[in-house]
């Protein structure tokens, strides 16, 4: 979600400058890729850059199309084979072995339901999004390309020209909602040799990251969470650390720990760090959290100060529930050999990602297969 952020922010100030743009967006790949599918770019006509579509081989050709497409005011398909030895530039220069499709695509500002509109509506309420954007790989210059549908919960955006009947998008879209996955669907039609591909891209909020403390080892953990472009909440009781000073770009909440807890909307990618240096108000919160949907729950300190939190919390009549249990990470953080405050929160991030994306956080040398474990299969049906 940064990275959308990021490209929201270029195009406003380029089109507050009145320069044209156009968004570039990996659509598919075949093999392995520095980025997968999803990978964008803004480009303005003075040159401009904002996000990537690889290790940096495929952004200067991309420009130089992507001028064009904003000069001529229609989508490109383009293809690069990383496979291919012969091309020191695109091939062996990228160290990967596969084929990425890429869409450039002109930003139209009169359409209020242009690309970049799409995208600044995924990142609103932190709700879950499918974004669809077709492309067309026999003819790449087909106008019927493009971000053209954003779907969410309780409301629809998409533009006036969608390449097939909106009923037909739904059942795929309504999928990848359910399993929280990207698809990607050819839809051929039955009466004609055209057909159009549809990037289903399912889209979850970023991470929220609660952490409770304001002390100063708390600093890189919140700066170091804001550069991975996560939400982040910080709760404590004393103004004279949590204040916008000492943490400009991050919410604030000044509260004891059972009001501070009401005013913070936790969903399926909400993580809590307790750091308060403060065994009553780390408590305190625990107890609160036990009751609330809560997939990841790090504790800073030794393995005593969590049993004899739970040995109290027992002793009082609370319910400790298996799910609470396993939820909860203390001390926390991965074995890196951490000392510092900075090396610390690095460890507590890495955690926290590898929860909740399911991995063991092992050395890559020793993981077996792709390290990007990436469907790409393009299912096919007729409409």
């Amino acid at each position: 979600m940064k990275e959308i952020k990021q490209i929201i922010h270029a195009f406003d100030v380029a089109r507050s400058k009145g320069q044209k743009t156009a968004l570039v967006t990996v659509v598919h790949v075949e093999g392995s890729s520095y980025r997968g599918p999803g990978a964008r770019m803004l480009i303005t006509d003075e040159g401009m850059l904002t996000g990537a579509i690889s290790g940096g081989c495929l952004e200067g050709d991309a420009l130089r199309k992507a001028l064009m497409v904003m000069m001529e005011g229609k989508p490109l398909l383009t293809i690069y084979d990383t496979s291919d030895e012969e091309d020191a530039v695109i091939g062996v220069g990228l160290g990967c072995n596969g084929i990425i499709k890429v869409l450039i695509e002109p930003i139209v500002e009169d359409d209020e339901n242009n690309p970049i509109a799409l995208l600044k509506a995924t990142i609103e309420n932190r709700e879950p999004s499918v974004l669809v954007t077709f492309f067309n790989l026999e003819t790449k210059r087909s106008q019927q390309q493009g971000t053209r549908l954003l779907v969410k919960k309780n409301f629809t955006l998409a533009t006036e020209r969608l390449p097939l009947p909106m009923a037909r998008i739904e059942q795929d879209v309504e999928i990848a909602f359910n399993q929280q996955t990207s698809a990607f669907v050819r839809y051929d039609h039955k009466t004609s040799v055209k057909s159009i591909t549809a990037f289903i891209e399912y889209m979850a909020p970023a991470i929220s990251l609660v952490v409770a403390g304001a002390g100063n080892d708390v600093l890189p953990l919140v700066q170091m969470a804001e550069v991975l472009g996560w939400d982040v909440t910080l709760i404590d009781g004393r103004p004279r650390y949590a204040n916008e000073q000492r943490f400009p770009n991050c919410q604030l909440i000044v509260s004891e720990p059972e009001k501070a807890l009401k005013q913070i909307s936790i969903d399926g990618k909400t993580a809590f760090v307790l750091m308060t240096h403060n065994y009553n108000y780390d408590k305190s919160i625990l107890r609160v959290l036990f009751k609330l949907p809560v997939n990841y729950i790090g504790i800073l300190g030794p393995k005593k100060k969590l049993k004899r939190m739970l040995d109290e919390l027992t002793v009082d009549g609370f319910e400790l529930t298996d799910r609470g249990l396993s939820n909860i990470h203390s001390p926390v953080g991965l074995n890196i050999g951490a000392e510092t405050s900075e090396e610390i929160a690095l460890s507590i991030l890495a955690e926290i990602k590898a929860v909740f994306h399911k991995k063991n956080g092992e050395h890559l040398r020793d993981a077996k297969g792709n390290i990007h474990e990436r469907s790409t299969a393009i299912m096919v049906t007729s409409i």
